[in-house]
């Protein structure tokens, strides 16, 4: 019998495969739409903006609660390995591909809908750059609870799996509603 950290059942690096096809077919099928109908282009590439939205936001209000968990479970059980082999995959095949979906077509988005300008964007802007910190900080866990030097304790995990949430709030008001 495999041992959970070993990727029984299918290994990491097929998870990454595959995830790095769905964002090629993804980028692929823009481009496609963009080649044969320009015109639709913003709006399909809003559509994708928010779905890789949605799925970044999913794995930053999952991934800390995974923390909060293996934090509870003693190193080097059973628990535990399983608990890495999910933080990185959670981290490697869903989180990171969809933060860089997100700011390829968020950015493109703010440049062709609004020429970079308007107070509530670059609210927005900074926000997203504090949640893309946020993303950065869970990824140094990621590495430090794979390698047995998690110093936080399950309250800390408890109150950063908020702090996602916080940001998210703001930036859909921003968008949404454009304050200023």
């Amino acid at each position: 019998m495999s041992h959970p950290a070993s990727g029984a059942g299918g290994s990491g690096g097929t998870a990454m495969r595959r995830a790095a096809i769905a964002v090629g077919i993804f980028i692929a099928l823009t481009a496609l739409l963009f080649w044969l109908e320009p015109k639709d282009l913003y709006l399909w590439a809003k559509a994708m903006h928010v779905i890789a939205v949605i799925a970044w936001m999913a794995g930053m209000l999952y991934l800390p609660r995974l923390f909060v968990y293996h934090s509870e479970v003693a190193v080097g059980s059973p628990q535990s390995e399983t608990f890495k082999v999910m933080e990185r995959r959670l981290l490697r095949a869903i989180i990171n591909p969809a933060m860089i979906v997100t700011w390829a077509f968020g950015l493109w988005l703010a440049w062709d809908g609004f020429g970079f300008h308007g107070g509530w964007l670059h609210a927005k802007i900074a926000l997203v750059l504090a949640m893309s910190g946020m993303h950065g900080y869970l990824s140094g866990a990621v590495r430090r609870f794979a390698e047995d030097r998690n110093e936080r304790s399950a309250r800390h995990w408890r109150i950063m799996n908020e702090v996602p949430t916080v940001l998210m709030i703001a930036i859909v008001i921003l968008v949404i509603v454009k304050p200023f």
